[in-house]
C-alpha cells in the first residue's frame, strides 16, 4: 500500500486524510503512511460536510481515503457535493475549487467511483521500481518528523489540529501497553474509534509494541457485538469509556457471554462510577483493568493506574505519572501548588505534542517553556495519585465562591437513582453563576429533582447545592465519550430564557 501511495505523489512531510470507521484499511494506511513520513490526517467519521472541508482545508490533505458511509452518514455524497468535479476528472486529477489542495480521493471497497481509485487499485498500482524506493525512503525518516494530525473536539471555535511525531506516539503506546502488562498472549478487544488517540495509539501501537492480537468487533461500538467478540476470540483485554462498559453491563442478555479470559484494559475519557468498577471488575471479569488519563497534545496518556491499584484509586485518582514525563500542579499566578492543592496540570516530556497545526499562536498559548497546559484541575497527593477536579473553564464562582463541578459529580453518583451526572454553571443576575445538573437516571430508578436536591442540602455545603436539576434520557456527548457540556449550558439558558450571546 505504501508503495501505492507513490504512484499517488505522496512524499515525506505531505498529509494524508482518513474519514472512516473501524476498518482493517484504516489500520494498513496507517502503517503505510508512517512507512512513508506520510502525515496521517485523522477524520472524525461523525463529522458533517462543512466539518469534512474545514480539516481537509485546514491540514492541506493532498489525498483522502473514505469509507463509501457509516449508518446515515453518505461519505460519498458529502464528498460530491463539496467537490463536483469528481463526476468529471480523471483519478488523481482533482482539482476542486472548494478543496483547493486536494488532489486524489481513494474509495474503500472495489469498484471505484468517477474520479476516484478504489482500495483495491491502489494496493495494486506499484512495480518493482516503487517497492524498491521503500527502504530508501524509510532510511531518511526521523523519529521526530511529524506523523499525525488529531483535531481536538472543540467546545468553542474551530477544531485545532494536533500534531504528533512517531517518538509521541510509539513510545507512549509502549508505556501504556507495560502498565497493562501485555504481550505476545494478549488478545485486545477493540470497540473504541480508531481515528481518536484511544484506538489509534492505546491500542493499534500498544497491541503492536507487544506483539499482542488486535480484535475489532465491528466498524463502530456495539455493545452485544463487542462481548460476542471479547467471549468468541477469548480477548484477554478490553479497552472503552465509562459509558460502553455500562452499555454492556446493562445488556438484558449480559450473564450469556463467556468473559472468562478477561483481565485487562482501559477505562478512559471520562469519570468511572465506582459501582461500574465494581461489575467491571467482578462481573467481566478483569481484575486488572486500568484508568487512564491524558489529552490528545500529550499523545495521549500522562497518567495511568497500576493492574494492582485498590478499587478506590482506580476511581478516584487516574493513577500515577507514566514514565518518562513530568507534571506540576501550578496556581493562577503560574507558580508550582503544594501536595493536595488544585491547581491547573501541566505536563512536561516526550509526550507534549509538535503544536497545533499551522497554528503557532494558539501553539504558544498552550505549550510554555515545554509545559503542555492541560486546562484540567487537578491535585497530586503524597503518594503521586491525581485527582482531576474539572476543567479550568468549568470552574464556576457563585457568589465568591470557587465551585468544582467534578466534586459535585461525584457526590451526585453516590444517589441509588443516578446514572449519569453533570454539573456546570449558567449565569445569575444575584450570584454570578449558578450551579446546573443534568441527571440521567438508572433504568426503573425514581427521583424527582426536589428529592435530588434535598438529598445533596443534607450533604454538601450550600453553595454546592444545585439551584436547577433536570431529568433527561441521555447526555450529548462526543464519539470518544466525553460530555459536551457547552450543550447542555445553551441548552439550559435556552430553556430559562438566559441570553446565550
Amino acid at each position: 500500500m505504501a508503495a501505492g501511495l507513490l504512484c499517488l505523489g505522496a512524499q515525506r512531510g505531505e498529509r494524508l486524510g482518513i474519514w472512516s470507521p473501524n476498518r482493517p484499511e484504516w489500520v494498513l494506511t496507517q502503517f503505510a503512511t508512517a512507512r512513508l513520513g506520510v502525515i496521517l490526517v485523522n477524520i472524525n467519521p461523525a463529522y458533517r460536510s462543512s466539518e469534512l472541508e474545514y480539516a481537509l482545508n485546514e491540514a492541506g490533505v493532498h489525498i483522502l481515503i473514505s469509507a463509501v458511509g457509516l449508518k446515515s452518514s453518505d461519505y460519498l455524497g458529502m464528498l460530491r457535493d463539496l467537490a463536483p468535479e469528481l463526476a468529471d476528472c480523471a483519478p488523481g486529477k482533482l482539482q476542486a475549487k472548494r478543496l483547493p489542495e486536494l488532489r486524489s480521493v481513494v474509495q474503500m471497497g472495489r469498484c471505484a467511483q468517477p474520479g476516484m481509485f478504489s482500495f483495491e487499485q491502489l494496493q495494486s498500482l506499484a512495480g518493482p521500481a516503487q517497492i524498491n524506493r521503500l527502504s530508501l525512503i524509510e532510511s531518511q525518516l526521523d523519529s521526530h518528523d511529524a506523523i499525525n494530525i488529531q483535531f481536538t473536539s472543540g467546545t468553542t471555535g474551530q477544531p485545532k489540529g494536533a500534531t504528533l511525531t512517531h517518538h509521541n506516539v510509539v513510545n507512549n503506546a509502549r508505556f501504556v501497553a507495560h502498565a497493562m502488562r501485555l504481550g505476545p498472549s494478549d488478545r485486545l478487544c477493540v470497540p473504541v474509534p480508531l481515528y481518536h488517540c484511544f484506538g489509534m495509539v492505546l491500542a493499534v501501537l500498544a497491541a503492536t509494541s507487544t506483539a499482542s492480537c488486535l480484535v475489532f468487533p465491528g466498524e463502530s461500538f456495539d455493545a452485544a457485538a463487542t462481548l460476542a467478540a471479547v467471549a468468541t476470540e477469548r480477548c484477554t483485554a478490553l479497552h472503552g469509556v465509562p459509558t460502553m462498559f455500562v452499555a454492556m453491563l446493562g445488556l438484558a442478555h449480559f450473564a450469556q457471554f463467556d468473559l472468562s479470559s478477561l483481565r485487562t484494559g482501559i477505562m478512559a475519557g471520562a469519570p468511572c462510577p465506582i459501582e461500574t468498577m465494581r461489575q467491571v471488575l467482578s462481573d467481566m471479569h478483569m481484575p486488572e483493568v486500568t484508568i487512564a488519563y491524558g489529552m490528545t497534545e500529550t499523545s495521549p496518556v500522562s497518567f495511568q493506574s497500576a493492574v494492582d491499584d485498590s478499587i478506590e484509586q482506580r476511581v478516584g485518582t487516574v493513577g500515577r505519572i507514566m514514565p518518562h514525563l513530568e507534571v506540576k500542579i501550578i496556581g493562577e499566578d503560574g507558580k508550582t501548588r503544594p501536595i493536595g492543592q488544585v491547581g491547573e496540570l501541566c505536563t512536561r516530556g516526550y509526550a507534549v505534542m509538535q503544536g497545533y497545526w499551522a497554528d503557532p499562536q494558539r501553539t504558544r498559548e498552550a505549550v510554555i517553556d515545554g509545559w503542555m497546559h492541560t486546562g484540567d484541575l487537578a491535585t497530586i497527593d503524597a503518594f503521586g495519585y491525581c485527582r482531576i477536579a474539572g476543567r479550568l473553564k468549568d470552574m464556576l464562582i457563585r457568589g465568591g465562591e470557587n465551585i468544582y463541578p467534578r466534586e459535585i459529580e461525584e457526590f451526585l453518583y453516590r444517589h441509588p437513582a443516578v446514572s449519569q451526572a453533570q454539573v456546570f454553571g449558567i449565569p445569575s443576575a444575584k450570584y454570578g453563576e449558578e450551579v446546573c445538573a443534568w441527571i440521567v437516571l438508572k433504568p426503573q430508578a425514581q427521583a424527582s429533582p426536589e428529592s435530588i436536591r434535598e438529598h445533596c442540602r443534607a450533604h454538601l455545603a450550600h453553595f454546592k447545592v444545585p439551584q436547577h436539576i433536570k431529568l433527561v434520557a441521555s447526555l450529548p456527548m462526543t464519539v470518544t465519550g466525553k460530555a459536551q457540556k457547552y450543550l447542555m449550558r445553551e441548552a439550559m439558558m435556552k430553556e430559562l430564557g438566559l441570553a446565550t450571546g
